[in-house]
């Protein structure tokens, strides 16, 4: 998924951007680490992170409610162990790109909220 979102984020914001991930074990890992910062120009290390804010992640305030949403009512439901894994990606490779394309752009928006309320609670900001 990584690279996916990668090459998402390169051909939506051709002029550049920042890519961070969040402190997951999976994000944190050295392989991981390592890979953003060969294929990414600018990127955040993890020693660098601010403190967890999903409202700044489109895929947390989008992407992943909504293939949990499609998980919930998926059928037939996954009976083994590899299964869900197979769900998951049939539902991402299903996901309208406009939407994924929205929700990485209103990030502009959620992070200059962020900014105007100094790194405070800022989800009134973007009513």
């Amino acid at each position: 998924m990584l690279p996916r979102l990668v090459e998402d984020c390169k051909s939506l914001l051709p002029s550049g951007f920042i890519f961070q991930q969040k402190g997951a074990p999976a994000h944190t890992a050295k392989l991981a680490q390592n890979w953003i910062a060969t294929n990414c120009s600018d990127f955040i290390g993890n020693v660098e992170w601010p403190p967890d804010s999903p409202d700044l992640n489109p895929l947390d305030y989008h992407v992943w409610g909504v293939m949990l949403e499609r998980y919930k009512t998926f059928q037939p439901k996954p009976n083994t162990i590899d299964e869900p894994k197979k769900v998951l990606q049939t539902i991402r490779d299903d996901l309208p790109q406009n939407s994924v394309s929205k929700a990485i752009l209103s990030f502009v928006k959620r992070h200059r909220a962020c900014v105007k309320t100094w790194d405070g609670h800022f989800e009134h900001v973007l009513k």
